[in-house]
């Protein structure tokens, strides 16, 4: 394990020139203090966890003290904002630090949320809340133990910094974690400037450090094209079937490696609404949950089209075609794999829209149903679960077709199909009123729910003795929390 001045630095993005970023230094936190630190995300870097207990630990996630090898930079780039086109957005409360390679040769972008004003801040200030950095490490890592692709986060610092939002509140900063933070939004931006020596530079930066294997395809960046989409077809697929909405998943908030990242309004459905809009913001409900596939398909062809230099129309076109079919064959396998299924049947599909219809008119928990069908043999699962629906008729015809389908699966044990469940099954999710009950205390200076809660989302599939808490249904306050792109 390494200590923090031990950190190897090969700032590949910085190298490509003051064309895709700007130099800028952090601006320093008053009074830094650790609020929380994964040790997962730690050891990705090689670190020693005992290193988030010095001072030098929130100095230099603070900005405070800076590595002599690192080079922060504000990335530049543009994106579609609600279906509209931003012409430069750009890294406006970000800076990437650099990046750090570890003993297994991968590369980790350093990238400080909340890190002051840059060239590209517009009319914010730069900076980070506590209650928006809280979310956002809880998020990076709670997804990331679903099996969801996601950033990482590994601490947040809070100070004595006065921010103010819709009130004063107090600044923080969150170190965030990717093997890259090039988005849609990059290539759109030398798109539509009409740089095509800085896109073309763009593109083999991703191509040759993100897509090695797409160079021995016949066409590298179409390979790397259809990459992208089987990427995002089935870290959708993964949100969909876990009940998680983005929020805003504008085209500069899309990875070009696929990963779930730039955390702001997020949610994980409570009671199951397909029609669920979590950031209150979003007054169409062009982000809502069910049109989180839609929208992926065009943010594709959003990026589809910054590519044309690249790529044939056709060829582009004929790989978008591909995101549909791929979304509903990773979103169905899981989702069989969550009902406890391990073969498959023409009618699996509709078995699944079915369940999700008597849900949505039912107020039915979406985790804590799936949780509580793999406990015990199915028959007695679904005639414990009836009771949480309206259409009592409706859950019995479905129940035994169910059944039925569970008899036709396989002949394996009880225990076997509660193991089976439970591994894809979680027993905790990061709901809003538990990250909210988590920022109230914080904000009054105790850290450890914080720090709890995150342990416990650390392991979601595993029941935790004396979590209980964790695992219930949230209050009704809780299913009514206004969340923003501040948030």
């Amino acid at each position: 394990m390494k200590a923090l001045d031990e950190l190897t630095f090969d700032n590949r993005f910085a190298r490509l020139g003051d064309a895709f970023s700007t130099h800028v230094l952090p601006d320093p936190l008053d009074e830094p203090r650790l609020v929380v630190a994964s040790n997962a995300a730690m050891a990705l870097l090689d670190l020693d966890p005992a290193v988030a207990d010095t001072p030098v630990f929130a100095e230099l996630f603070s900005g405070h003290k800076l590595w002599a090898e690192a080079e922060p930079r504000a990335m530049v780039y543009s994106g579609h904002q609600f279906g509209g086109y931003s012409p430069q957005l750009g890294d406006g409360r970000g800076l990437l630090l650099g990046e750090v390679y570890n003993a297994a040769g991968e590369h980790w972008d350093l990238h400080l949320k909340g890190a002051g004003m840059t060239p590209y801040s517009r009319m914010g200030d730069g900076r980070a809340v506590l209650r928006s950095s809280i979310r956002e490490f809880l998020a990076s890592e709670a997804l990331h133990a679903l099996g969801i692709p996601s950033s990482r986060a590994l601490c947040v610092i809070g100070s004595s910094t006065p921010v103010w939002r819709e009130k004063q509140e107090r600044g923080a900063m969150v170190l965030r974690l990717a093997p890259s933070h090039v988005r849609f939004g990059h290539f759109e931006y030398f798109y539509y400037t009409k740089k095509p020596e800085q896109q073309a530079e763009l593109a083999e930066h991703v191509l040759n450090l993100h897509y090695p294997e797409c160079r021995e395809q016949p066409e590298p960046y179409l390979a790397m094209f259809r990459e992208i989409v089987e990427r995002n077809a089935e870290m959708i697929a993964k949100w969909q079937a876990y009940g998680f909405c983005h929020g805003v998943m504008n085209t500069d908030n899309m990875s070009i490696l696929g990963i779930t990242f730039d955390f702001g309004p997020f949610a994980f459905l409570d009671d199951f609404d397909a029609h669920f809009i979590c950031n209150h913001s979003d007054h169409e409900g062009r982000y809502s949950f069910s049109n989180q596939v839609p929208i992926g398909q065009w943010n594709l062809s959003a990026l589809a089209q910054a590519l044309t230099p690249f790529i044939s129309v056709d060829a582009l076109k004929e790989a978008l075609g591909l995101y549909l079919p791929l979304y509903q064959a990773h979103y169905l396998d899981l989702m069989r794999r969550r009902l406890g299924l391990t073969t498959a049947e023409d009618d699996d599909q509709k078995l699944v829209e079915r369940l999700l219809k008597l849900m949505q008119n039912s107020g039915v928990d979406y985790t804590l149903f799936f949780r509580r069908l793999g406990d015990e043999s199915a028959a007695l699962a679904v005639a414990k679960l009836r009771d949480d629906f309206v259409d009592l008729a409706g859950f019995d015809a479905w129940a035994e077709l169910y059944k039925a389908r569970v008899e036709r699966d396989g002949d394996y044990s009880e225990e076997q199909r509660r193991e089976r469940m439970h591994a894809v099954n979680p027993l905790y999710i990061l709901r809003n009123y538990l990250a909210q009950n988590a920022i109230a205390a914080a904000e009054s200076g105790d850290y450890s729910e914080v720090r709890r809660l995150h342990e416990v989302l650390s392991k979601p599939f595993e029941e935790q003795a004396g979590m209980e808490q964790y695992a219930q249904r949230p209050p009704d306050w809780g299913k009514h929390l206004e969340i923003s792109c501040s948030s």
